[in-house]
């Protein structure tokens, strides 16, 4: 089911970044726990038919999750993210790659700066996100390996999981 919220996916190829606006209807401290709690994002984070499984995650600054994206077949890819700044209930900021299931970082895939901010909006709440990339090329590799569909996939994942 297409949610009627806002959604607005950018990219900005100048700067090589992407800007997602995605409102939920929820409260932002539901909202907030949905994205910094690993007992639910393992609920939403990856697309559909693929699920997410954290095998870490430290929520502070310095802290860091590290988590697979596995399809229903066994398949795996690992992530990670290192907090680099929190404002609870209103902003946090991350650096994002791929990795082992160690952690080892995969230096041929791109990593990325995310800026996440919350704010009320009349009973809802929107989620405005700006994904920093090095280079044009690595945001066009990450654009080419199906971001775009991923993400929004997840989004309404989480959709789901803010009506139960």
């Amino acid at each position: 089911m297409k949610s009627s919220l806002l959604m607005d996916f950018t990219v900005d190829t100048e700067n090589s970044t992407v800007h997602v606006k995605r409102e939920f209807n929820a409260p932002v401290e539901t909202v907030w726990s949905a994205w910094t709690k690993p007992e639910i994002l393992d609920k939403w984070w990856a697309p559909k038919p693929w699920v997410s499984k954290t095998k870490l995650m430290e929520f502070k600054v310095g802290g860091r999750r590290l988590y697979a994206m596995c399809s229903p077949d066994g398949e795996e890819h690992w992530a990670f993210a290192v907090y680099t700044a929190i404002e609870p209930r209103t902003n946090f900021q991350h650096r994002d790659g791929f990795c082992d299931s160690n952690g080892t970082i995969t230096p041929e895939l791109p990593q990325s700066d995310w800026d996440v901010d919350f704010s009320p909006k009349k009973g809802t709440t929107l989620v405005s996100i700006s994904i920093k990339h090095e280079t044009l090329e690595d945001l066009e590799k990450i654009i080419a390996m199906g971001f775009k569909e991923g993400f929004t996939s997840a989004m309404e994942g989480l959709d789901t999981v803010l009506s139960t």
